[in-house]
């Protein structure tokens, strides 16, 4: 009976399974332990012990080793079932380390257990292989997909916005006229010569290299504007490009000098404005609509000459007016063709004010906005809007969130608060109604508010809407309430108009968050079409008295996902899920805006990165559908008290002697913020160190259409494959759909196409929008961090990417400027 219990002779592969088997125990026993002691899972321990039990039982040859590694085995596919469901991506960190250890031991049966047949072994090692295989193909099918029910028919142009009769309201057949098409932003091509069809039949036009590869801070995230025959484009550094349309051919090319010291997070030119005496309505040549005729001045003939402008925000703080036909400065405009933006700013460090959105025209008013790099200074330079005569670069107004109340320039160096709320990303407005729209960001640092003044509350995190005429607030509605979350608005908004129910319109514009709200508001009047309701949420944190007890959360739609729970905690294998699951147990989580602490890390969820961000939302008019592409990433932020932050060296940039080889850094991770109490720790998409790999299951950014009578999914899925992503930073080359963190926004076209690339997979794709499924995909010589646009020119439609790559999101840089059309016997 004895030597039945034992084992005769232990094998090398014996040896060598036992020892595998001993190390990944004791590591999930130790890990275990110190979950459990912290009030998490019991698994990890309970399994550790068993695996360490099993191996230490084959070094002393007895056979009960056999019984104790089937009990662990079995109970992980319990547990494993009790804690996933059919949600395939919860199985791989818990089963997949013990199924291909299950299949070397099955191997192993016959010499571990006598009375195992190499049958029963070879069977049982079948199945387990096989399920291997199963696990292996299935995230080669649609997973989180939810598929396409009543996509609404194409309607005439039942939600186009009337935003006024100029060119940037109705641009010319096949142009594209503003950063988001024109005023409404839609982001709507009205070609119908690429379909789903014949999409897999483009090919490339035409390509064009700038030669403007900045070394650090890569991400020039520019979407090009066209207007007539002449594509313009911008650069990192804000080199200005005009291309022939057909051929990509270099017309002109404008550098304004820009250094690299200017360069603030990111270098990013979004876009370009143009301006001519039919861009916008209520304004004819040399007279606005509120205006006596400009009187005749010594540079005449140089104002001729410009009658087409391309205007350039620079990242030095410039705004800089060329003429479109010849690259030339409009010396009639400002000092000799500038404008310098941080007049009267007081105080202004390098990189710290830059124009990196484009600069918007509402009747003859040139609004430009600017951002102020976070992070560093609490009272850094401030956030105010300016507006200028469009064609003189005459200062008419300028407002400032902190002194909501005034619009009159001021002078000197104190003429507006230090650290005031800036309006970073791209903005628009309703040439018809006289209103420009600002997504209004934080005051200068974002994770500590109780230095804000009243009026920064009430305005920071907010969509604003100012009269062009006098630079006053006519409506603003928040968005957050007295963030720490860097919760800033980051999408620009977009414009439709409501049907009625007998003909009329109500004109609406649509607000998407980092959040993942939705919003859909009366452009007229800021009030909501569907309803805003007001919830509880957590307290606490650093400054309890100042946290809002609520937010507002839109009754239209949500991109946002249900708050997480230590089982979304994710990783390749069960230990560094172990690790994030340690990690979630010590922090502070309890939902959405949890506020951050000093003394433990928080779960920020949906993180700065999430939901919608600068590539925001486009809209097909003809069939009611909103087009979203988020990201659902959480954030593990710390606040680190002052003497510490002092004692790590974390300094403001400007305090740091520049380096030409400083790469950058996700934003927040050991950002100062001088002149506050706490510097922050932000570990931006909650990622373990060691692995790379971010600690919340996939997918990580998804793709969704939304019906706009009723907020309805339409088609949601995950966008991006896993192709150039994997563990440790090494491309997997596997096109796996497993949602990719990504940036940059979509554009939809009449032919029932949506073009998007963004995601962190290198690729840029077409989407059949009846179907949400992906009908043509193509590799970009780098990262796709940017919004496409489509135009037509001599009869031919035009698909155009810049593929400029992205520091933050880790892709190859790159200076292209790619063209996609079918071939000429397809048209």
């Amino acid at each position: 009976m004895e030597n039945t219990n034992r084992i005769s002779r232990l094998s090398i592969w014996n040896i060598l399974f036992a020892t595998v088997l001993l190390l990944f125990g004791l590591v999930m026993t130790a890990g275990g332990g110190w979950l459990v002691a912290v009030g998490g899972n019991w698994y990890y321990l309970l399994a550790g012990i068993g695996c360490v039990i099993s191996a230490v039982l084959i070094f002393a040859k007895r056979t009960s080793a056999v019984y104790w590694f089937a009990l662990v085995f079995i109970g992980t596919l319990i547990w494993t079932i009790q804690e996933s469901g059919l949600d395939y991506w919860r199985w791989v960190p818990r089963f997949d380390v013990m199924l291909l250890l299950g299949i070397v031991f099955a191997f192993q049966l016959p010499s571990l257990s006598p009375g195992i047949s190499r049958k029963v072994s070879g069977t049982l090692a079948g199945v387990f292989v096989l399920a291997f295989i199963v696990a292996a193909v299935l995230p080669f099918t649609p997973l989180n997909v939810t598929p396409a029910t009543d996509v609404p028919a194409p309607d005439g142009d039942a939600y186009a916005a009337d935003t006024g009769t100029g060119k940037a309201s109705t641009p010319d057949s096949g142009d594209w006229y503003t950063y988001g098409g024109s005023l409404a932003s839609q982001r709507f091509a009205p070609s119908h010569q690429i379909t789903p069809e014949n999409v897999k039949d483009l090919k490339l036009a035409w390509q064009f290299r700038t030669g403007d590869l900045p070394k650090a801070r890569w991400g020039a995230e520019n979407t090009p504007i066209k207007i007539g025959d002449t594509l313009y484009t911008c650069t990192p550094h804000n080199q200005v490009f005009a291309l022939d349309a057909a051929t990509g051919k270099e017309k002109w090319h404008y550098d304004p000098k820009v250094s690299d010291e200017s360069i603030p997070y990111t270098a990013a030119c979004r876009g370009l404005t143009w301006y001519d005496a039919q861009t916008n309505s209520h304004v004819s040549l040399g007279q606005s609509e509120n205006s006596a005729p400009v009187a005749a001045t010594a540079n005449s003939s140089d104002n001729a000459k410009c009658s087409q402008r391309i205007i350039l925000g620079t990242l030095d703080a410039r705004l800089i007016e060329l003429n479109a036909k010849t690259g030339e400065v409009c010396t009639d405009f400002g000092n000799q063709g500038t404008v310098n933006l941080a007049e009267d700013m007081g105080e202004i460090y390098d990189g710290y004010v830059a124009i990196n959105s484009a600069p918007v025209v509402i009747r003859d008013t040139l609004v430009v906005a600017h951002q102020t790099i976070d992070g560093q200074r609490a009272f850094g330079p401030p956030g105010v809007i300016k507006a200028y005569d469009v064609r003189t670069g005459k200062l008419k107004w300028a407002w400032d969130a902190a002194a909501p109340d005034t619009s009159t320039p001021k002078k000197g160096p104190d003429a507006y608060k230090r650290g005031s709320p800036d309006v970073w990303t791209s903005f628009t407005g309703d040439d018809k109604l006289g209103l420009v729209y600002l997504p209004v960001a934080n005051a200068s640092g974002d994770y500590w508010s109780s230095s804000r003044t009243a009026a920064e509350d009430k305005y920071a995190v907010s969509l604003t809407a100012l009269n062009i005429e006098t630079g006053l607030p006519v409506w603003s509605f928040q968005t957050a309430h007295k963030d720490v979350w860097d919760y800033d608005q980051g999408s620009q908004p977009t414009l439709v108009d409501y049907p009625g129910k007998n003909g009329e319109k109500t004109p609406a514009i649509i607000v998407p968050t980092k959040q993942g709200e939705i919003y859909v508001l009366d452009r007229r009047t800021g009030k909501s079409l569907f309803g805003v309701e007001e919830r509880p949420v957590p307290g606490g944190g650093v400054e309890p008295e100042a946290r809002s007890p609520t937010q507002p959360y839109s009754l239209f739609h949500h991109l946002s996902k249900p708050d997480l729970t230590p089982q979304d905690m994710w990783g390749l294998t069960p230990v560094d899920q172990l690790v994030c699951r340690i990690q979630f147990q010590k922090a502070s989580y309890k939902g959405q805006y949890t506020p951050p602490e000093t003394d433990r890390y928080s779960i920020e969820y949906p993180g700065y990165n999430g939901g919608s961000d600068w590539g925001s939302v486009a809209v097909d008019p003809t069939r009611g559908l909103i087009i979203a592409n988020y990201n659902d990433m959480p954030n593990y932020n710390i606040l680190v008290p002052r003497a510490k932050a002092d004692a790590l060296g974390w300094k403001p940039r400007d305090q740091i002697p520049y380096n030409p080889h400083d790469t950058g850094h996700a934003e927040g991770a050991g950002d100062p913020q001088i002149g506050v109490p706490y510097a922050v720790n932000v570990n931006a998409g909650w990622r373990l160190p060691f692995t790379g790999m971010l600690c919340k299951e996939p997918p990580y950014g998804g793709i969704r259409a939304i019906d706009m009578k009723d907020g309805r999914t339409v088609w949601d899925r995950p966008l991006g494959t896993a192709r150039r992503n994997g563990p440790f930073g090494l491309p997997t080359g596997l096109p796996i759909n497993i949602g990719t963190p990504n940036n940059g926004g979509s554009v939809v076209t009449a032919g029932g196409l949506v073009f998007i690339a963004a995601a962190t997979d290198d690729l840029i794709r077409a989407i059949d929008i009846k179907t949400g499924k992906t009908v043509w995909s193509t590799p970009l010589p780098a990262g796709g961090q940017a919004n496409p646009m489509v135009y037509t020119q001599n009869g031919r439609e035009y698909l155009v990417i810049v593929a400029a790559g992205h520091h933050f999101m880790e892709t190859p840089p790159g200076d292209y400027v790619m063209a996609w059309a079918l071939p000429d016997t397809n048209m």
